[in-house]
């Protein structure tokens, strides 16, 4: 949700919805239900940390390109706007002069706020990202230049820096993850330039991925957070901030009553590193995962389901030399309870570099503890590929199981699929149409490597593995699958 741009201080306020003349008077005044009206302490908290909040204004160069101006229907409410907009960017006769063309400042707008006295504020990344100048404007319309100390694009959360002469209103975090569905918060920000407008509203969902980025766990909550609100606090009723304002869900670009905080749990960890370091160091296991669904669970004679399959382990990565295996099944990492898949990559990534951490494994239905030197998670770092294998025999062998036809890898057969010297097992051929291995996505191309856990170089040892599976009763089969570039994923296949 980025700044919201200011163009003109002139704008045109006009009613929503037509009232009919003497409608209102018409209407009895109802005294509004108590629950309806929310709590009375809103307004204390406001009284108590209003201060604290603070107005983002940044300015950067962009290159002006010409171009004719809108032509909007006559009548339109947004003529008389636009039309003011639009003369501060025309040359003499309203043309476009060569000189104007050229890069112009643009200016944007957004919240923050302040958590030490001594001018630390915190706002979102993506209020002051690509800015060439950043100020700080107080609850008293006091403006100070601000230095920016530290970002961290993954949480989209920045830490800045002003100058005072004397101490500034600041407030405190509170433990976001005592948070109740339903409890009253209060937002302050400064939506479409509104500085110090104060919303309220309840807690509406807790631990939301909305597919932002890697650590998602945000709190949602219905109150009304807008343009501009991005990077402003959400309050507790104690008036502790539990959450920093960051996106809303809107396919009008208003406030629909969804909007996202990021948990100031998340927060405090990344807000503390970018101020010591100026940037984020943050933990690397060096696996790849995935989500343990109710299938592979019993595939793997886990239970209750839980925790992240772990899918591949980089060769250079902390997991190697600790025996983390793919098939394993994260379960407990640092102490913390793993319950599933996008738990752990946010507490690797909270846990100090070089640290000894402890993690449990469930590896083929029995706990197991590695001991793993946490690494450093670098943005460039990348798997690397495996060394190239033996060839293998040419004759082809076709199978069919599990909704799969399945052959011997060849040379012709890595041809046709483009399937890396490194991978190897057993290629599949075709799928059919309304399978589970359909409805699993598997493709012609892909690549049985394991089955249950266990290798498998032709065709026949996928049927005898299947068949084994079959007698031993169970229901479903977890096959080890790569593409043709050798990425891995677990797919569950039910033997019924």
């Amino acid at each position: 949700m980025a700044g919201f741009p200011n163009p003109s201080t002139r704008q045109i306020w006009r009613p929503a919805v037509a009232v009919a003349a003497g409608a209102l008077l018409a209407l009895p005044l109802l005294a509004a239900p108590a629950a309806a009206r929310g709590p009375e302490a809103i307004a204390d908290v406001a009284d108590q940390v209003i201060e604290a909040v603070v107005n983002i204004s940044t300015s950067q160069k962009v290159e002006q390109r010409g171009g004719p101006t809108p032509q909007l229907p006559p009548g339109s409410p947004f003529e008389e706007f636009f039309e003011e907009f639009f003369k501060n960017r025309r040359g003499p006769g309203g043309g476009d002069t060569p000189q104007q063309r050229g890069p112009r400042r643009v200016n944007s707008l957004g919240s923050g706020f302040i958590v030490d006295p001594q001018g630390i504020v915190i706002t979102n990344n993506h209020v002051i990202s690509d800015a060439d100048e950043i100020n700080v404007i107080l609850s008293n319309g006091e403006r100070l230049k601000a230095e920016i100390i530290g970002r961290d694009q993954k949480t989209d959360l920045a830490v800045l820096k002003v100058k005072t002469e004397r101490p500034l209103k600041a407030v405190k975090f509170g433990d976001s993850d005592s948070l109740r569905i339903g409890e009253w918060v209060v937002a302050i920000g400064n939506p479409f330039g509104l500085g110090g407008s104060v919303t309220a509203g309840i807690v509406s969902a807790r631990n939301r991925d909305i597919n932002s980025g890697p650590y998602d766990s945000y709190i949602q909550t219905d109150a009304s957070i807008n343009r501009g609100n991005s990077g402003g606090p959400l309050f507790n009723m104690k008036g502790e901030v539990i959450g920093i304002s960051t996106a809303i869900y809107s396919p009008s670009g208003g406030s629909i009553g969804i909007g996202f905080a990021v948990p100031s749990k998340n927060a405090v960890a990344v807000i503390e590193q970018l101020r010591q370091f100026g940037e984020m160091r943050r933990g690397w296991l060096g696996v790849r995962i995935q989500q343990v669904t109710d299938d592979i669970a019993e595939s793997l004679g886990l239970k209750p389901t839980r925790g992240a399959l772990v899918a591949g382990v980089d060769d250079k990565g902390p997991a190697k030399p600790a025996g983390i295996e793919p098939g394993d099944v994260i379960v407990k990492f640092d102490g913390k309870d793993i319950k599933e898949m996008k738990d752990l990559p946010r507490i690797v990534a909270d846990t100090p570099v070089g640290k000894d951490v402890p993690v449990t494994i469930v590896r083929k239905g029995k706990e197991e503890s590695k001991t793993v030197k946490l690494g450093r998670l670098e943005d460039a770092e990348k798997p690397q590929v495996a060394a190239r294998t033996d060839k293998e025999e040419d004759k082809s062998v076709v199978k069919k199981t599990l909704g799969l036809d399945l052959s011997n890898l060849t040379d012709d057969l890595r041809r046709r699929y483009r399937i890396k010297d490194s991978v190897k097992g057993v290629v599949i051929t075709s799928v059919e149409g309304g399978s589970a291995a359909a409805e699993k996505r598997l493709s012609p191309g892909d690549v049985i490597v394991e089955v249950a856990q266990e290798a498998v170089t032709n065709a026949d040892a996928v049927q005898k593995r299947i068949d084994a599976l079959k007698k031993e009763g169970r229901k479903s089969a977890l096959l080890l699958v790569a593409n043709a570039e050798g990425e891995l994923r677990f797919v569950a296949l039910t033997l019924q």
